[in-house]
């Protein structure tokens, strides 16, 4: 059965020109880019453990744009197969009537072989050599994989072990934000602080879910947030900041909150734990500059290829760790528990649907990707797909 969806192809050249196009405006890729609304076949189901979705709400995330916009890492090229379906933020419905939410990482159960250990969730494991094995085509995560198909398409193939029961509790709105709120719990679980001052750069959708798991689940003492519009300034504070500041007031506010001293241009103490949502050079460089010397810097951003200079790294000893989607999580206080389900619970806690701004049909994909692509200075945060059943 034939159905519409969104595809990315490899077309270099277009590749090349939605890169020059979201310079001048952030999701032009859209519009000149390598990707395309298409009546295209259904994916096949691989074997007996894979499940039809019918996705209800699809977000558009960072790495969705980034992609859009020509502005992803090769790191990633063997990593995922052509043509795909974008789309990794999925609440939606099987063929048996169940609602779901999709844990879109294609972890080594959805490629034929066993799990890291018992109970694990897909992202779980020390080594990613079954990352290209199975029976489906490359790709890291559903949305990035030409067998799966993906949230951005009216149809997806997931395996069993990517699904998870929305509650009846939570929203289609609430559903959909589970993604990227395991994501932020993720985040919060690596930073594993003590107590003190813990600060947050930026306050897009991942520094928004972030500040609020670190308020649900961690005892940060202090939590400062870093906020460029009205909008994110506003949801920072009632999710869990403390203090919310412009990015440039940023430095002045940590020095206060630590009665550290200025050395050059960095702090001489700092915050016990910094996490970059922002994800660019001068936000890495930034975070290192203002984490106490032997403190954490955690990357939930996605960073790309940079040219950083990292000798205060080195220096004052920083610890840079990577928050990379989810998986199961130990906390500070013992705790041992899945991202995703801490993530269901900080839905409904912190009421994460109401970061969904605004909702959009398929083939109105440019003026969503648009939106999203400039949704705080629109005074939005989340933009998502919406599919009619």
């Amino acid at each position: 059965m034939a159905v519409k969806a969104l595809v990315f192809e490899r077309q270099e050249a277009r590749y090349a020109a939605a890169s020059v196009a979201s310079r001048v405006r952030p999701g032009a890729g859209a519009g000149v880019g390598p990707l395309r609304l298409s009546d295209i076949d259904e994916p096949e189901l691989p074997d007996g453990k894979w499940v039809r979705v019918s996705p209800v709400l699809t977000g558009i995330c960072g790495s969705d744009l980034s992609t859009i916009d020509g502005h992803s890492s090769g790191y990633f090229d063997d990593l995922v197969s052509f043509p795909f379906v974008p789309g990794h933020e999925v609440v939606g419905m099987t063929e048996d009537g169940k609602r779901v939410v999709l844990e879109p990482v294609l972890g080594p159960e959805a490629r034929n072989e066993d799990p890291a250990f018992a109970g694990a969730a897909p992202g779980d494991g020390l080594d990613y050599g079954y990352l290209l094995a199975g029976d489906i085509g490359n790709g890291i995560q559903t949305g990035f994989c030409s067998s799966t198909g993906g949230g951005w398409g009216q149809s997806l193939v997931a395996h069993k072990s990517q699904l998870h029961t929305a509650p009846k509790t939570l929203s289609n709105e609430d559903a959909v934000m589970t993604e990227p709120a395991a994501g932020g719990v993720h985040a919060a679980a690596k930073a594993q602080i003590d107590g003190g001052v813990v600060v947050v750069q930026g306050a897009g959708t991942m520094g928004l879910v972030t500040i609020a798991a670190l308020r649900q689940y961690t005892n940060a003492e202090t939590i400062i947030a870093s906020a460029k519009y009205p909008v994110q300034k506003k949801f920072a504070a009632e999710l869990g900041a403390d203090l919310v500041v412009s990015p440039g007031e940023l430095s002045r506010a940590v020095r206060r909150a630590t009665g550290c001293r200025m050395l050059g241009k960095n702090l001489s103490g700092g915050a016990e734990v910094t996490i970059d949502a922002i994800g660019n050079a001068a936000s890495i460089e930034a975070a290192i500059g203002i984490t106490r010397p032997r403190g954490r810097v955690i990357m939930v951003g996605m960073p790309g290829k940079l040219q950083i200079d990292l000798t205060s790294l080195w220096h004052r000893e920083t610890e840079l760790v990577g928050a990379y989607t989810y998986g199961t999580d130990e906390w500070s206080d013992g705790t041992t528990i899945s991202s995703f389900k801490r993530a269901k619970e900080l839905v409904r806690k912190a009421k994460l649907g109401r970061l969904v701004s605004a909702k959009y049909p398929l083939d109105r994909y440019k003026d969503a990707i648009s939106h999203a692509a400039q949704a705080g200075e629109r005074g939005s945060v989340k933009v998502v797909f919406e599919f009619a059943h």
